[in-house]
């Protein structure tokens, strides 16, 4: 292998498995909320608010994933 294949192979992994953790609690945080709607729906709002708070920390998890990903591709 040479060091041009390495260094795309370890961006490809950062990638691919630094949007497998967001993906994964995403899909978490979105099936928590609906199981707490059904439980509570008066309470709508602060679990809405919760939901998209933590969607967005799980989002910037992978988009630091993608930042290192592509300053592997392209140093």
């Amino acid at each position: 292998m040479t060091a041009d294949a390495v260094k795309l192979l370890g961006a490809a992994l950062a990638i691919g498995l630094g949007a497998l953790g967001p993906g994964i609690g995403i899909g978490i945080i979105g099936g928590k909320a609906v199981e707490a709607l059904g439980r509570n729906p008066d309470a709508e709002s602060p679990i809405r608010n919760m939901m998209i708070l933590g969607i967005a920390f799980a989002e910037a998890v992978a988009i630091y994933a993608l930042v290192i990903s592509l300053i592997l591709k392209f140093t």
